[in-house]
């Protein structure tokens, strides 16, 4: 007896008897009712692949298996092909060629597979979906690894297991004046600025060398390479960072600028010896220019009126926490952009200075030289400032000149690493200043995050079920119900789902009450009480999820940038 789509989902679990009259009273009659309670989001589609292949008697293979497929299997079938008739090769197996497909009953496009590849083929049927997703972003892949192949098919790496440190880097450095190892360090770096990436990770495994990028925040494969590549690559970062390229023992810091058509970019290379060689990892700091304002960064009327009053304060210290790379800077320069001003003298000691700004004197530390932030700090005194921006609070020295600047009539911003706004206190005081002085200067206390935006060309929304909330440790009787977007993934995010980023903030003023915590010593749990329930302190977890519910962003990245509130 045929079993209807319909029947054999509620069979399996996948949906019930309500939701089949959901998808039919929503006017989906018009489709087949699969496809209907995948379009509501019902159902994922390797539940309905699954399901279909049961009704059709047919194997199937899952969405992850599709997008993993080998390489050796890919390059077996053209990528027009692929695309024209939604067929992936899956892998070689038993001789065979497996291929997932939409329509495992489409002869036609079965026998031109057995054509193009003179061996058995085996269908099984996969998401069509899924199968688009992956034809695009696999056949991308195998182009990009084709052309770095081709770059270094010529390249000759000897290395002599007896010479001295010295003779190899000498050996070494004639291999990189070959053109084939300059284009494919030229590529990675144009690639990365191209894709908007921040850093770049050169790593070596034991039979290959992988190349990451960081975009949006998270690292994303971008090619593999050879391993016998290594050597000439990093050789070539060392000469054009002017680091020594006979010493690969120790960890070496350089840097370099990169101009192209429309802006600077400044490149910081750091290189860390490993069991399998040198790491790289190269982090870029466009250098055009400024484009930030408070308004774009992701603050919602209420955030920004608190911070915009706090950082107009004639005197006083705004201190924003976080960890590396949660916009911190982007959010201090944000801020000075607001009140740079003719009559306000605004200086900063920064370490890089990661952006240019306009009217601001801003000073790059220089260790080597003696110039730290300290010596720096203690001459600025001299300079009449009005606004002081200090990069980054990291010891006792610097912190206590900090406190004497906010305390002698000075605006100060300034950044710490903290996990929320509460500990960024107790952190300050950590650093051996008295609580006293702490409490006396502190205007506002901000901790921040970034969170990836869901893109706009593949955004979709979707009814929150118990089960969303639950896989983020959220209780699910106050936000079920609630609609949530996501981002399917399309050619202008990478198939990511994601494209761009956006803060969240967690916003502690220092008023009168709470300064009296602090010069009472209280601990952060008693201050982050009095912040929520006193003032209406918005935790980072819930202005994260309030940005989830307006479809900025999703859940699992407020799972990933936030911990659960306590």
């Amino acid at each position: 007896m045929f079993e209807k789509i319909g029947e054999i989902l509620v069979r399996k679990g996948f949906v019930n008897q309500e939701q089949i009259r959901q998808a039919i009273s929503q006017n989906f009659l018009a489709k087949r009712m699969g496809q209907a309670l995948l379009d509501l989001n019902l159902i994922s589609e390797d539940q309905l692949v699954e399901a279909l292949a049961e009704q059709l008697g047919v194997d199937w293979v899952s969405s992850e298996r599709i997008l993993l497929a080998d390489e050796d299997a890919l390059i077996k079938v053209g990528e027009e092909f692929a695309k024209a008739n939604r067929v992936v090769p899956i892998c070689l197996e038993g001789g065979a060629l497996v291929v997932a497909m939409a329509d495992t009953d489409d002869l036609a496009v079965l026998d031109g597979v057995k054509r193009s590849v003179t061996m058995p083929v085996v269908a099984r049927l996969g998401g069509e979906r899924t199968i688009e997703e992956a034809v695009d972003r696999l056949y991308t892949k195998i182009r990009r690894s084709s052309e770095i192949h081709d770059t270094i098919s010529k390249m000759e790496f000897v290395a002599d297991p007896d010479a001295d440190d010295k003779d190899s880097g000498i050996e070494v450095e004639r291999d990189v004046a070959d053109s084939p190892v300059v284009r494919l360090v030229n590529q990675m770096l144009t690639q990365a600025i191209q894709e908007r990436a921040t850093d770049i990770h050169i790593e070596p495994q034991e039979n290959t060398l992988r190349v990451r990028y960081r975009i949006d925040g998270v690292l994303m494969e971008a090619m593999s390479v050879p391993i016998a590549s290594h050597a000439g690559i990093v050789s070539r970062i060392k000469i054009i960072s002017k680091l020594n390229i006979a010493e690969r023992r120790l960890t070496q810091d350089g840097r370099l600028s990169i101009k192209t058509q429309d802006k600077l970019v400044d490149v910081r290379v750091s290189i860390l010896p490993t069991v399998f060689g040198e790491k790289v990892v190269m982090r870029l700091l466009d250098k055009s220019g400024f484009m930030f304002s408070l308004r774009n960064l992701g603050f919602n009327d209420d955030d920004y009126s608190k911070f915009n009053h706090w950082i107009t304060q004639p005197y006083g210290m705004v201190i924003i926490s976080g960890p590396t790379g949660a916009g911190k800077s982007t959010t201090l320069y944000a801020a000075l952009s607001e009140v740079r001003s003719i009559t306000n003298n605004i200086t900063t000691v920064e370490d890089p200075v990661e952006y240019q700004v306009e009217g601001i004197n801003q000073v790059q530390v220089r260790e080597r030289i003696g110039l730290t932030f300290a010596a720096a700090l203690r001459s600025i005194l001299r300079q009449d400032p009005d606004t002081l921006l200090i990069g980054e609070i990291r010891d006792q020295e610097t912190a206590d000149i900090a406190i004497k600047f906010a305390l002698t009539g000075h605006l100060v911003f300034s950044t710490l690493h903290a996990n929320d706004a509460p500990s960024t206190i107790t952190r300050y005081i950590d650093l051996g200043v008295p609580p006293f002085l702490v409490g006396s200067c502190l205007n506002l206390v901000m901790a921040q995050r970034l969170v990836r935006r869901v893109c706009t060309h593949c955004k979709e929304e979707k009814i929150s079920t118990s089960e969303d909330w639950l896989a983020i440790h959220e209780n699910p009787d106050k936000h079920t119900g609630k609609p949530v977007y996501f981002g399917k993934g399309c050619p202008h995010c990478r198939n990511s789902g994601y494209r761009g980023r956006t803060g969240i903030f967690e916003i502690l003023e220092v008023r009168q009450d709470v300064r009296k915590l602090i010069y009472d010593g209280a601990s952060q749990e008693q201050i982050r009480e009095l912040a929520i329930h006193g003032h209406g302190m918005i935790s980072l977890r819930s202005a994260g999820i309030r940005k989830a519910v307006e479809g900025i962003t999703t859940l699992s990245e407020i799972k990933r940038a936030t911990v659960e509130d306590f």
